[in-house]
Order: C-alpha cells, then structure tokens, then sequence
C-alpha cells in the first residue's frame, strides 16, 4: 500500500516504568452497587500479556506486561502522543538496559503507555527504570485512500496486517475478531482526539455479549467498532467505521470496560472488516504470548 511513511519523523521520547497506583479509598464500586478491591493500571504485569485474556481476571482495568510514563505532565503527553503501536522501545536504564520491547497500546485517564517485553526482560526491569521509545506513526497517510485516517499506528504494524486493498472502491479490507456496536462504548466518548488513550466496551448487558461473543476479547485482539467516527474525536455517526486495539482488562466500574486504542477509522464506512479469529497484533507482530521461542537443544 501507498503511504508517505518515507516524510514521517521518527523521534525519540522517554519515560519509565510506572508503579501501581491506588488512592487513599481503595474500593470500586459496580453498578450493582457492590464495593470491590481488586487489582488495577500500572507496574509490570507478569503472567498477562498480549494474546491472553481481557476478561477473565480478578482486576480492573489491568494493562499487560509492563506500563510506562513520564512523570513530567507535558513530556508524558508527548511520550503518549508520538508512540504509536508496533514501535520499538528500548530500556535505557537498570538491568535489563539494552532489551527492547514492542509498544501495544495507550491507556487514557492513566495516561499510560504499554510496552510487551519477554519474560527474561520482565524479570530484570524494576519499577522506574527508563525505557526510550522511537515514535514514528503520527502524521501516517494514505494517499490513495483519503477517506481512511491511520491514527496511533506504526508503519512497523501496518505493514505486518493482513489488509487487502479494493482500490477501484477505494475500500480496505482486513481482519477483526469481533463486530461491536457503537451503542455500548463507553468511557472516552467526548475527546476532542484519538492520538492519545482509548475509549471501553461496556459489558454489563449480557444479551449484548453473548450476541457479540465478547467474552472471548483478548489483549491485543483487532476489532471493528461499527458507526463510530474517530476522524476528530470519539462520536456516533452512522455508516462509520473503526478499527482499533484492545489494550486492557475488564472494569467494575460503570460506563467502563476492555479499552480499545484507535488505528483506523472512516467517517464514509471505507473500511470493511470480515472476522477472523486470529486477528491480533499478538500473531502479526510475534509478541506476547504468539512470541516465538527458541527452539530447545538436544
């Protein structure tokens, strides 16, 4: 495909691994009305990644393997801006200095950035080392395509999916794993911008998941949210089209759930989807749990 990837800037931001956070009234309550403590955003996650999933665990909106950000307010808003999905980060500090991992996804309101790294580096990173990451990805174009806006995606990720192009039409064609309604979208419906975080799939109506089978969402899973417009921001409009990454866990919360960061959308519908089980960064990128290991000797 076409693309003006060869007039991006490729531009270095910074931040660290971030500890959990939790205020001084730890609970959470659901709509139910009932108080919960369970587990939540930042720090490493050791035994959830890419490829697992979003549904099953005892946790609130939990991000996989490793969360980062910087703790200068405007410098994090850069570092959540210029990293896009499918960029190479590189700890710059502590033991696993060296190592590098691939970015997943952007979590809004914590202001998160999610890195995948292998279980080796897991277990040498510490709360506050520094990872660099080499953002390429905004200003992404596609010129034979004007009606389809890439956004928060790498070249690195566009050229690894499996996208066939209807250039006659002036469609694109690509795999998802789910078909979700713009009606249960929750939480980040209202931003002015898509470059930055995500917006959640509420699952608290039960017709709407099992029709949906979205009980079987995974981290990193690509979905098709059908009549939402994210050209400027998060809206309803019919005939619409996006796609996005799912980035983190199940919420408790009302108004919330697994979150999806953007990386495609069409306000004329030019994006058509067609559901494939294994459509999942995990599997076109070879991280988290589709990583491939080394063979065993002997």
């Amino acid at each position: 495909m076409e693309t003006n990837e060869k007039n991006l800037v490729e531009i270095s931001v910074v931040g660290e691994v971030t500890s959990p956070v939790s205020g001084s009234q730890p609970y959470s309550i659901t709509p139910e009305g009932k108080p919960t403590i369970l587990p939540g955003v930042g720090g490493i996650t050791y035994n959830i990644k890419v490829g697992d999933s979003a549904i099953q665990w005892a946790a609130d909106h939990v991000e996989p393997c490793v969360s980062m950000k910087n703790k200068d307010r405007e410098e994090n808003g850069a570092l959540n801006l210029l990293a896009c999905i499918g960029n190479v980060a590189k700890v710059i500090s502590g033991d696993a200095k060296g190592d590098t991992g691939i970015v997943t996804g952007k979590h809004g309101g914590i202001e998160n950035v999610l890195v995948d790294f292998e279980d080796k580096t897991l277990e040498k990173l510490a709360i506050g080392d520094k990872i660099l990451i080499r953002g390429i990805g905004v200003g992404l174009s596609f010129p034979e395509y004007p009606h389809i806006k890439p956004i928060n995606m790498s070249p690195r990720l566009l050229d690894a999916l499996p996208i066939r192009e209807d250039k006659t039409k002036g469609v694109l064609h690509l795999p998802v794993t789910h078909i979700i309604p713009a009606a249960i979208m929750g939480s980040g419906l209202g931003s002015q911008h898509c470059y930055r975080g995500d917006y959640d799939i509420q699952l608290f109506d039960k017709h709407m998941v099992e029709k949906h089978n979205l009980q079987t969402l995974r981290f990193g899973d690509i979905v098709a949210i059908m009549d939402a417009d994210h050209t400027f921001g998060r809206i309803y409009r019919t005939g619409a089209i996006t796609i996005g990454i799912i980035v983190h866990s199940n919420c408790v919360t009302a108004g919330h759930g697994p979150g999806v960061t953007t990386i495609l959308t069409s306000a004329e519908g030019k994006i058509m989807p067609y559901l494939e089980s294994t459509a999942n960064i995990g599997v076109y990128l070879r991280i988290g749990r589709f990583r491939k290991r080394p063979a065993k000797k002997g």
